[in-house]
């Protein structure tokens, strides 16, 4: 029987609430499939910086790098300088694990959800792959001159050929499992976006995708610029199939995507470096303004832990979760998968829990 250790990131807001939903979901349908876990809870968040001023430690990520994964809550407190605590977590886990790949699923499991007009179920079904170490976020640049009439900022977007090159093929190896996974009715596809027509150097995109393309001649290829993708992602989704992107488009357009499938609060992604230890999370943030009133929608935390169940080789696990889910929001008790739906965080995730366990009756 496999055994996983799980580090648990609560952090801010409405992080603990959410994530505790979560681990229930995970409790329900360990309790009748053939794996067995364990967690290991870390404190850091911005309460706790507060508290201590201790931000994570290199020994910390250490041991992060022993576990099978990591679940997070939520990173950001109001009374913290904004990103301080964030980069800390989250860019502790994403560069010192190597987390090349964020990985985001945008699939509408409920039609009264979706905010555009007749779209259906099988209309908005695609993943994003969003390169997740360079770009833009690599954290080179600074202020000259700051708070002077003369201040400049600078901020480089770093681009390696191996930094592309594993993004695009995880990307080309996704739209190759979803191939195998829905039949040869499936329409396979791997749309680059980038912005190289005006960011020259984004070149080194096109250039890595038809590297990687040339050994996948069975899934089609297409590009698209950033701006006309936002486009179609409203007019046509049901066009992408897999999308691979840079870190900061793939950051933008994935929020869009999450409102596309029904809000911030039911979407869920991995930070995932195939074959070692990698981290899942509801794609919200803290949500301060509704802390403790257990208004919080926990959708988005459940699906991360089908997400994370999947990633472990637990896809049986992952799937009820997952249809646990389906079934609740196409039952039409959720009108909304925000903090307006009327349901407690808690009694949703208990709708949840009731659900994975009729599954397996």
């Amino acid at each position: 029987m496999a055994h996983y250790t799980i580090g648990v990131i609560p952090g801010d807001g409405i992080g603990p609430e959410v994530l505790r939903e979560g681990t229930k979901v995970l409790e329900a349908v360990a309790a009748d499939e053939e794996f067995t876990y364990e967690f290991v809870e870390y404190p850091y968040s911005g309460e706790h910086y507060l508290t201590t001023k201790e931000l994570v430690p290199d020994r910390v990520i250490d041991e992060w790098r022993g576990l099978d994964a990591v679940l997070l809550g939520a990173i950001g407190h109001p009374d913290v300088e904004p990103g301080l605590v964030e980069r800390s977590v989250i860019l502790g886990l994403r560069f010192g694990l190597d987390l090349y790949v964020n990985l985001r699923p945008i699939k509408l499991y409920a039609e009264h959800l979706c905010p555009l007009k007749g779209k259906r179920l099988e209309d908005l079904d695609f993943v994003v792959v969003r390169e997740n170490t360079e770009g833009m976020y690599s954290q080179i640049g600074g202020h000259l001159k700051k708070g002077t009439p003369d201040e400049v900022a600078l901020v480089n977007g770093v681009y390696t050929w191996k930094g592309c090159e594993r993004a695009v093929r995880y990307a080309f190896e996704v739209a190759q499992r979803r191939a195998a996974a829905r039949g040869p009715d499936h329409e396979s596809r791997v749309t680059l976006v980038d912005k190289a027509n005006a960011i020259r150097p984004h070149d080194i995109w096109t250039r890595a995708y038809a590297s990687v393309a040339a050994d996948y001649p069975a899934i089609a290829q297409d590009h698209a610029y950033v701006d006309a993708t936002c486009m179609w992602m409203i007019k046509n989704p049901e066009w992408f199939d897999v999308i691979v992107t840079t870190n900061l488009f793939g950051d933008i357009i994935t929020d869009l995507g999450a409102m596309l499938q029904g809000g911030m609060g039911i979407a869920a992604s991995g930070n995932i470096h195939p074959g070692k230890t990698s981290m899942f999370e509801p794609i919200h943030g803290s949500a301060p303004k509704y802390t403790g009133k257990n208004v919080a929608c926990p959708l988005g935390s459940i699906l991360a832990v089908a997400m994370m169940l999947d990633y472990l080789g637990e896809p049986g696990a992952a799937a009820r979760v997952e249809q646990a889910v389906t079934d609740l929001l196409q039952s039409g008790k959720v009108k909304t998968a925000d903090a307006r739906s009327g349901i407690a965080t808690d009694a949703m995730g208990d709708m949840v829990v009731e659900r994975v366990r009729e599954s397996k009756r």
